[in-house]
Order: C-alpha cells, then structure tokens, then sequence
C-alpha cells in the first residue's frame, strides 16, 4: 500500500521505478527540509550575489508632487 511507502521513508528514501528507470524519490519531511534549507532573506541574497563587485544602480525616482488631501 502506498501508506506503507510513505511510512518507510522515517527510515530511509523510497525510489520509485518506471519500467526499471529510477524516476522519483519519495522522502520524509524531515530530510527535505533539510534538503531545502532555510530560504535567505532579501538582504542576504543581495549580499551574497554571485558578483559582489558588480555595483547595483538603481534609476533615480522623479520627484513627484505631493497630493493635497481634503480634511
């Protein structure tokens, strides 16, 4: 039964075969989240470019005017 599958993979990693061809793994919540690791913040991700020396510039904003809102 698939259940039985699902509950095998607390002990190890289940492949699943098509025709003999390794297609899938199936396992446990634990080891993919281990697998996916914690997700970086904007902040570090920016950090941590694959270029540091590459300078970011951003188009400057135009100046808008303020709105006046009626009180």
């Amino acid at each position: 039964m698939f259940s039985d599958v699902i509950k095998s993979t607390a002990t190890r990693p289940q492949i699943i075969t098509v025709r003999g061809v390794e297609a899938a793994v199936i396992l446990s919540m634990n080891d993919y989240r281990k697998l996916k690791g914690k997700k970086p913040s904007l902040i570090d991700a920016f950090r941590n470019r694959p270029w540091p020396e590459l300078e970011l510039e951003l188009p400057p904003r135009p100046v808008e005017k303020m709105r006046e809102i009626d009180w």
